[in-house]
């Protein structure tokens, strides 16, 4: 692994960065977040519909690797990017989505995201 990157381990951290901007692919979605000057540091969420324990673990090698090779030229300093697998993702060919991920981070460091996702379910308020 690069000296300059690190891992997200803590789910307050994968929630924060939801807030920030998210660029979809066809095999995977980044989120990128400003950290507050924790350096370059990288997630990987690939969920059970996805497939087998076999096949998800795959996909998050994959996407290790890849993140390993873009983050620490293209990656956006001082941000959280996190990588959630698509369906379809791991039959991708690994060099389609390493430019993938190129114009994904190009994309997320010009400021320009995809629109945010609609909440998933609205709690109902009693009065």
């Amino acid at each position: 692994m690069h000296p300059s990157l690190s891992v997200i381990r803590k789910r307050s951290d994968f929630l924060a960065a939801n807030r920030g901007l998210r660029v979809a692919r066809p095999g995977f979605v980044l989120l990128a977040n400003p950290n507050g000057g924790k350096g370059k540091r990288f997630g990987i969420t690939v969920t059970k519909k996805i497939g087998n324990a076999v096949v998800r673990n795959r996909m998050k090698r994959r996407f290790r690797e890849l993140l390993w090779a873009a983050l620490p030229e293209q990656g956006l300093p001082d941000h959280d990017h996190i990588l959630i697998g698509r369906e379809g993702g791991v039959e991708r060919d690994f060099a389609t989505l390493k430019d993938e991920l190129s114009a994904a981070l190009a994309r997320a460091s010009e400021g320009k995201g995809d629109r945010p996702r609609p909440p998933r379910h609205q709690r109902s308020r009693r009065a």
